[in-house]
């Protein structure tokens, strides 16, 4: 989500998610600071390295330091690394 974004519940990726999960794809969410272990069906895992290590492709709003070691896994729409 955009830099000091709090509402994961009202976010936009939320259609992305629905779309992937009707196309087959298990959607596993990084959220850390939800404390469900299950999101609209999804799980949920707090820890981010943990995530990076599950996750076959992630799917970010933003480009950030921490997902330099898993670039090949990143799509995102911030080519500029900018929100």
């Amino acid at each position: 989500m955009k830099t000091g974004s709090d509402n994961f519940r009202a976010s936009a990726i939320q259609g992305i998610m629905d779309h992937l999960k009707n196309e087959g794809f298990e959607v596993v969410i990084y959220e850390p600071v939800l404390e469900e272990i299950e999101f609209n069906g999804s799980k949920v895992v707090n820890n981010f390295d943990e995530f990076k290590q599950i996750a076959d492709v992630i799917v970010s709003n933003r480009l950030i330091d921490e997902l330099t070691d898993v670039a090949e896994k990143v799509y995102t729409s911030d080519l500029y690394e900018r929100d």
